[in-house]
């Protein structure tokens, strides 16, 4: 059974789907501590202009988990969000079809910024048809950190194979998971090219960039991907 895990960031890129379709269970560290420089609450588009950063205010002190983090409705940045996608995607193809129901995801009110994320997620999942098992963290009572987290939670699944993301090389050593029976797989996603607006090709947008130029095409990004990687992973 393979295993991923991830903290639940906001409209976040194509690699993180990948990741999910690529998974039997899929992990939502939502009990993580809230980083204002990780992109919890702020994710980018493309404009005319190039890029843009789509920012949520929160509410947090210092040390807060995710889950307890609350967005500041107050302040009406889903309206004013909304107003700018609408604005720079209106003209994309599947812009029409699909921009209502996301607007209503959104428009919906959830008690932290985990749970709008993680809403965000099934939707997208939803249409591109990924359908791991997924499970949230805070469910599982585990108090480690880092390396001896994601063992403790892979093992609490009876995980075989832990797929992990590249940035965590730093921190994981493949020992300690053969030690526990599980196999360290490393997904090297690189970013596909699809048909953007504005002039050059920009990767590492949210999906959001995606689903509005091409739709819910998931055989299209599987199809690229295995197109770089040789067919491997």
């Amino acid at each position: 059974m393979i295993v991923s895990i991830h903290q639940p960031d906001y409209i976040p890129w194509l690699g993180l789907y990948y990741k999910m379709a690529h998974s039997d269970v899929f992990v939502y560290l939502d009990d993580a501590q809230f980083s204002n420089e990780a992109a919890h609450n702020f994710n980018v588009i493309k404009t005319p202009q190039g890029e843009l950063k789509l920012k949520i205010p929160v509410e947090y002190k210092f040390g807060d988990i995710i889950n307890d983090v609350r967005t500041r409705d107050e302040l009406k940045w889903k309206e004013k969000q909304m107003k700018t996608v609408e604005l720079n995607y209106s003209k994309a193809a599947y812009f029409k079809d699909i921009f209502p129901n996301f607007k209503n995801v959104i428009m919906s009110k959830y008690n932290s910024i985990a749970d709008l994320n993680i809403a965000i997620n099934y939707f997208i999942c939803d249409g591109f048809n990924i359908k791991p098992q997924i499970l949230r963290s805070s469910d599982m009572d585990i108090k480690s950190l880092r390396e001896e987290r994601v063992i403790e939670i892979c093992k609490k699944l009876d995980a075989t194979e832990y797929l992990s993301g590249n940035g965590a090389r730093v921190y994981q050593t493949e020992e300690h998971f053969e030690h526990q029976g599980i196999k360290l797989t490393y997904l090297d996603y690189s970013p596909v090219e699809y048909k953007q607006l504005w002039k050059d090709f920009l990767p590492c947008m949210s999906v959001l960039d995606f689903i509005f130029n091409c739709g819910f095409d998931w055989d299209y990004v599987e199809q690229a991907v295995g197109s770089q990687l040789n067919g491997n992973r």
